[in-house]
């Protein structure tokens, strides 16, 4: 692992791997999850010159005590780009990476190639509001046990729960193993974080695949629908029977959508270095 102190003294944690000379991809996962929530995508990713965060509170970065910040995580991100010198990468986020990788390219989109957001949202709503309040309480009072029963089956799918319970998802373990106040402050920095944000991502402009699981209830279809449609540059994939850990749940799947997006980015950039298009005002079409 390798670490960066962050603009605020943090001390952030980030894995790298693949190719040295690949076009960078910065990863970001979600709630209580560390970069080990990638595992899946290690192999297949390999030909990308990959760089993974631990978000604070998790993993080998600091655990500095709260409240959390989702802007200030972003500027982790930042943090750890500028420590490998990569001025600009793709940027894939999960669940409340995700949201981070969304601030990312609304405040800072000179560093992002394209974007991967993968269950996840751009608002909160009521029910999800008072769900995650629960689960600070539950926490708070019962540490991070207390989301081993009812909690979980918002994070996995109902097919994977029946067949091979919570301990053989791997989102699941990681999130049962982080300690109890990072975690509850990392919920704090999600609740905190304002509602705007949604009404700038029609400025968005890099090509955007937003991606997720037709059996998503934490995020269902409904946000990734609002994202799809209020980004321009977006396209929309729904991954039959995955829920909000699809990167673990249906990896090959995901992998095979995610690459071939990337793909078809590189194939858009090298077209377009070729036959420059003068005076065209068009951010791109959308695909569902």
């Amino acid at each position: 692992m390798n670490t960066v102190v962050s603009s605020d003294g943090a001390e952030i944690a980030y894995d790298t791997w693949g190719r040295r000379d690949g076009p960078p991809l910065l990863m970001i996962q979600g709630l209580g999850t560390d970069s080990r929530g990638w595992a899946f995508q290690r192999g297949a990713f390999r030909r990308f010159r990959c760089i993974a965060i631990d978000n604070r509170g998790t993993g080998k970065s600091s655990q500095p005590p709260g409240p959390y910040d989702l802007m200030q995580m972003a500027r982790d991100s930042l943090a750890v780009l500028d420590a490998e010198q990569v001025e600009r990468a793709h940027v894939m986020g999960a669940s409340m990476g995700g949201v981070i990788a969304q601030i990312l390219a609304v405040r800072h989109p000179e560093r992002v190639e394209s974007l991967v957001l993968a269950c996840t949202a751009c608002r909160h709503h009521e029910w999800r509001r008072e769900l995650l309040q629960d689960w600070i309480e539950q926490v708070e009072a019962r540490g991070m046990s207390a989301l081993s029963d009812d909690a979980l089956q918002w994070l996995i799918g109902p097919r994977l729960r029946r067949r091979f319970g919570v301990w053989l998802n791997l989102l699941a373990r990681l999130v049962l193993q982080s300690p109890p106040a990072p975690f509850v402050a990392q919920v704090h920095a999600i609740l905190d974080m304002p509602d705007d944000l949604r009404f700038e991502l029609v400025n968005v402009t890099v090509p955007t695949l937003v991606i997720t699981g037709s059996q998503d209830a934490l995020t269902p279809v409904g946000d990734a629908e609002e994202i799809f449609e209020t980004i321009p540059s977006s396209r929309l994939e729904v991954l039959p029977g995955a829920a909000h850990g699809l990167m673990v749940e249906a990896p090959n799947a995901f992998n095979e959508s995610v690459l071939h997006f990337l793909d078809s980015v590189a194939e858009e950039a090298a077209a377009a270095d070729e036959h420059p298009v003068i005076g065209s005002t068009d951010a791109g079409t959308k695909s569902a």
